[in-house]
């Protein structure tokens, strides 16, 4: 069925649209859904909008919670953000714990708007948002966005129509961002982020989001040079070497870069990697505690497909290496074991700022050398380069000199 699927994304035409039939699960009350389009049937969309592809959840196959457990949880975040100033100020270590227990999909919305910061960013920006869709925007960007709008979840009900609302409102979520922050504008690992943000909320809650993720969470991950996201990845093998000697020493012998995983782990956050359950207990925690969640999930990673000496052996090249982490098993990819286990690791929190303070000595350093480096380098050049003796020159210096 998954293939039947993408035959009818590849081959949509912008002139249909998505119809769906709609049952009640008898568990918790989640709507589950039959697609149609063109008179096709997909499989059966799972509870999270997909109807295939790697993100798709087979309803049979997945574990719920109880409905009163469901329940119950909903009463308390509904406390918590009707009262959200006093919960992060004084309560704040129990907002964390029902982070990490998973917050209600009811909820999940506006928890994240509230998390994030993007409800103050909104409430201080009125207007702002809509002036931005008003301006041109960059050319190059705008063309470099469009064609990037059809490989954003092209199996979820929001992006499946080519030229749809899902996709006109990841545009302009996009579009305004680069005019919001030009000296940046737009990464092509940015469109994940504002997808996933706009399944959960109206365009303008998940655009503010979204800057807030983009400016407060990951400053510098989507500038020029991604310096923010090297050096990232530079701490996570200094805290790889800490708890995981031996896949470290693994990895450097093999010259294996940081980078070849930063980019879709870390500057996706997770959103291509995981199942669609994990992503979202993963964002739940990353949004209330930071981008150390991403460090733990990255490190217990490596620790479950690269930490034992026969798996080591297994992977005697760069090659090996690559596929290893690109197929991690699935039963390492389950919420509840990635949430229990990145949790357990021995790792703390001051280990993590400490190894990011003595990385950021050395980027600074290394930069420092470079730039002098080259300074030299410029010097030896122009010291070797003979003067054109002509007379136009040796006019224009004898006038300088005077």
């Amino acid at each position: 069925m998954a293939n039947a699927a993408a035959v009818i994304v590849d081959g949509y035409d912008g002139c249909s649209t998505l119809n769906t039939s709609e049952d009640v699960d008898s568990d918790d009350g989640t709507a589950t859904t039959t697609s149609k389009e063109n008179g096709s049937v997909y499989k059966e969309m799972d509870r999270y909008g997909f109807v295939g592809g790697s993100q798709y959840t087979d309803p049979t196959q997945e574990s719920r919670l109880p409905v009163a457990v469901i329940r119950d949880r909903e009463l308390k975040w509904i406390d918590m953000l009707e009262n959200w100033e006093k919960w992060m100020s004084k309560r704040f270590k129990k907002v964390k714990q029902r982070c990490r227990k998973g917050i209600p999909p009811s909820m999940r919305a506006k928890a994240w708007l509230y998390l994030s910061g993007g409800k103050f960013l909104l409430e201080h920006n009125q207007g702002r948002y809509e002036n931005y869709l008003s301006q041109p925007g960059n050319l190059q960007s705008l063309e470099e966005i469009r064609k990037d709008l059809d490989r954003q979840f092209p199996f979820h009900e929001l992006f499946i129509a080519r030229d749809g609302h899902g996709q006109e409102d990841l545009f302009s979520i996009l579009k305004a961002y680069t005019i919001h922050n030009p000296a940046d504008g737009y990464c092509q690992a940015q469109a994940p982020l504002a997808a996933v943000l706009l399944m959960h909320m109206p365009a303008e809650h998940a655009f503010w989001c979204f800057v807030s993720v983009c400016e407060k969470y990951l400053p510098g991950y989507y500038s020029p040079g991604l310096e923010a996201v090297q050096l990232d990845g530079e701490v996570l093998f200094g805290l790889l070497k800490q708890i995981s000697p031996l896949t470290y020493k693994h990895l450097k012998r093999q010259r294996v870069e940081p980078v070849l995983c930063m980019t879709e782990w870390f500057m996706c956050v997770y959103a291509r990697t995981l199942p669609w359950s994990s992503v979202l207990r993963i964002w739940d925690m990353f949004l209330c505690e930071g981008v150390k969640v991403m460090f733990r999930v990255a490190l217990l990673l490596f620790r479950c497909v690269l930490g034992r000496q026969d798996q080591l052996a297994e992977c005697p090249s760069l090659y090996e290496i690559v596929e290893r982490l690109r197929r991690v098993p699935s039963e390492f990819l389950q919420e509840e074991f990635l949430v229990r286990e990145c949790l357990r690791l021995p790792i703390t929190e001051r280990d993590m700022e400490r190894e990011h303070q003595r990385q950021l000595v050395r980027w600074k350093e290394n930069k420092e050398k470079a730039r002098i480096a080259e300074l030299s380098g410029d010097k030896s050049n122009d010291k070797g380069k003979k003067p054109k003796k002509n007379k136009i020159s040796e006019k224009q210096t004898s006038t300088s000199r005077t």
